[in-house]
């Protein structure tokens, strides 16, 4: 043990020998190379993170721009179509139509109802522009249409609040505002309007925008423009205008009811000061002048809108403008203000679809309310509506939107502007006509119609008008019965969403909700919102064309005053039936004009296939029918739904004394002869029970016979 002892000692005393001879130096300097090499090995690992990051970063920022830049391109500049020079025109708009020789011959030439004066640059005051940019752009002439400044506080405000009142618009984001009339507080408008602003600088220099801006902002009291807005004001043209004055114009644009002066002049006053305060701050003004011109008395002098004899325009004409201006609107991306301007003072040639003698025939009806069926039990005048249309082109070729005289433009047109429930003439293009189409059904399908049915999907179950049921009827005969309990069977089958996607996707029924894919609104046409005469008729023409739906146009084609093509308008058209599934549905539907509902629309001189249609409480009242030659669609009823009462359906009756005018002197035609098909069992061995029905009546006369003797 002591051994072993003496052993480690005397190793220990080795040791520490050998530590002596160790240079404290070169100790630390091996420390220290150590702690170098360690340090340049972490800083060599985190320089390699860091730049990984950095690469990551630049990769995600290198693809976020192009998927940026893509949408920007794709979705945001594209949809933008200004071209302003179109705003400078003060050329009135024509519409054409083809006379009965087959040449064009003017319609109407479209004056504008709004007040706007256009000014050129030069004969605007300096005044004007300077207080503009001092007021709402101070940047004006150094940004290139974006105020990168104002626009970044801007998106903080807008993100930090979701407000929009922080402003950080240019005047030339502001222009394009005004034209296109877009004001919701997105990102996605914001982006839209700072890349438009970009685009549009690219292509009009300072003067310009400035010259459109005063042009087409709007001023208050319905001046569009400083012209109108300096002699509505003033009572001047506004190259008279002073600098005071110019301010005070200038002031109303923030906005234009609060700072008016004829609603409160001293607000428009104080804007006033505040924006030739700004004007001295940066330079435009000295203090001398805006001295002056605080203390200048302004003199407004309240002009009385000038009294035009206005052109009333017909319920066509107005339907023709209404789509023009929103087909512009769709295609510039504007507003409806803007494109609405450009109709009337465009320059635009507009040739129309009207046919000038159908379009007499619909005036001498719908002008004379002697020619309306009176109903009774109301001092109300009943209203009515009608469309005719080419089922082959898509041609509107005459309506009306109410009866009588109309005496103002743009009052409510019953034709286009109005939903109305269209009861049973609903049933061929929500149920029947899809189920030819899907089902297979045949005019010889046999149901039950009974009371005791029920529906798949469904507690609800309708009765029939009349309260009778049949029993085992055909189809055909269910159609021209107009029975509510087979309609409802059908739509069953078939399914309310498919109904409801049919009329949307295949027929362009644009009027209904989410709602309507429902067993009532689909089997019986109590739609939620109703449905707009001009709808019916366009669904209708399917069944006459083969199948082809075709989306109505009340023109073809629009050029600019240099024979340019601006809109053409060709039909547009989607194939809603096979060609069998139309024959197999005109065929049926001559039967309920014939034989059932549609009596009264009874032409003769040419066959007629239509049905007619009963909202609840006989509160609206429908016949849309079509000939080989057109189609029509009728609705009768009060603006505020009541009963009506009255003799036969007012609509059927309309719808004859037009078309009956309409056709006359027409060659005959008949609707392309149908394929019918064989028996349907859709609904089960009906066949079966209805051979056995008639077996079993056959035997009772054969024993009531045998008993008489």
């Amino acid at each position: 043990m002591d051994e072993n002892k003496e052993s480690l000692w005397s190793r220990m005393k080795k040791l520490l020998g050998k530590l002596k001879r160790i240079d404290t130096g070169e100790v630390a300097a091996k420390a220290a190379d150590l702690t170098i090499d360690t340090i340049t090995l972490s800083m060599s690992t985190v320089l390699k993170a860091f730049g990984s990051v950095l690469l990551i970063l630049a990769l995600t920022g290198l693809i976020f721009s192009c998927i940026f830049a893509y949408y920007v391109k794709s979705c945001l500049t594209s949809t933008l179509d200004i071209s302003l020079e179109d705003y400078q025109l003060s050329e009135s708009s024509t519409i054409w139509y083809t006379d009965p020789t087959g040449g064009w011959k003017e319609l109407v030439t479209l004056t504008g109802t709004e007040k706007r004066i256009w000014v050129d640059y030069d004969k605007i005051p300096w005044y004007m522009e300077k207080a503009l940019v001092a007021i709402e752009d101070k940047r004006f002439y150094e940004h290139k249409g974006v105020d990168w400044y104002r626009t970044a506080g801007a998106f903080v405000e807008m993100f930090a609040r979701m407000s929009d009142t922080y402003g950080g618009s240019t005047i030339t984001q502001q222009l394009i505002k005004n034209l296109t009339g877009k004001n919701e507080v997105t990102v996605q408008r914001k982006l839209a309007e700072i890349f438009g602003a970009l685009e549009l600088e690219k292509k009009y220099d300072k003067r310009e925008i400035i010259e459109w801006y005063l042009n087409a902002v709007y001023f208050g009291e319905g001046c569009w423009g400083v012209q109108t807005a300096a002699q509505t004001y003033f009572g001047k043209d506004v190259s008279e205008l002073s600098l005071a004055e110019c301010a005070a114009i200038v002031g109303i644009t923030n906005k234009p009811t609060q700072y008016d002066p004829f609603y409160d002049l001293s607000a428009n006053k104080e804007r006033q000061e505040t924006i030739l305060h700004e004007m001295y701050e940066q330079n435009f003004i000295d203090y001398a002048q805006y001295r002056a011109a605080v203390e200048e008395e302004l003199n407004f002098v309240y002009r009385e809108n000038t009294v035009y004899t206005q052109n009333i325009y017909t319920y066509y004409e107005e339907v023709v403008i209404a789509d023009v201006t929103e087909d512009l609107m769709q295609q510039k991306g504007i507003s409806k203000e803007a494109a609405r301007h450009l109709v009337y003072n465009g320059g635009y040639q507009i040739f129309c679809c009207l046919d000038e003698t159908i379009q007499s025939y619909i005036d001498n009806i719908y002008q004379n309310i002697d020619n309306i069926p009176q109903t009774y039990g109301t001092d109300k005048q009943l209203q009515s509506a009608i469309v005719v249309m080419d089922p082959y082109t898509g041609e509107i070729k005459g309506l009306s939107g109410g009866v009588g005289q109309k005496t103002q433009n743009f009052p409510l047109n019953r034709a286009t502007g109005s939903q109305r429930p269209p009861g049973s003439a609903i049933k061929p293009i929500s149920a029947y006509g899809p189920a030819v189409e899907l089902l297979g059904l045949t005019p010889t399908t046999l149901v039950n119609d009974s009371s005791d049915m029920y529906l798949s999907g469904t507690s609800w179950y309708p009765h029939n008008d009349s309260w009778e049921n049949y029993g085992i009827v055909t189809i055909y005969d269910a159609l021209t019965l107009s029975l509510n309990t087979v309609a409802a069977q059908i739509v069953d089958k078939l399914g309310p969403e498919t109904s409801y996607n049919f009329l949307r996707e295949r027929l362009g029924v644009t009027s209904l909700v989410p709602d309507d894919a429902s067993y009532a609104p689909m089997a019986l046409g109590q739609l939620t919102n109703g449905i707009t005469v001009r709808e019916m008729a366009q669904a209708y023409s399917a069944f006459v064309n083969d199948g082809i739906f075709t989306y109505s146009r009340t023109y073809t084609r629009i050029t600019d005053s240099n024979g340019n093509i601006v809109i053409d308008n060709t039909p547009r058209t989607i194939v809603a039936f096979k060609p069998n599934t139309a024959y197999v549905m005109t065929y049926m539907m001559q039967n309920a004009v014939e034989s059932g509902t549609g009596s009264a629309a009874y032409l003769g001189s040419v066959p007629v296939a239509g049905k007619t249609g009963t909202s609840g409480e006989n509160k609206d009242r429908w016949f849309v029918g079509c000939t080989p030659y057109y189609v029509a669609a009728v609705w009768t009823g009060y603006d505020i739904p009541e009963t009506i009462n009255v003799w036969n359906n007012p609509a059927a009756r309309i719808w004859h004394d037009v078309m009956i005018r309409v056709h006359n002197g027409l060659q005959y035609r008949t609707f392309n002869w149908p394929y019918i098909g064989g028996d349907s069992y859709l609904f089960g061995d009906l066949h079966a029970a209805y051979a056995a029905q008639i077996a079993e009546e056959e035997a009772a006369l054969a024993a009531q016979a045998e008993a008489n003797g």
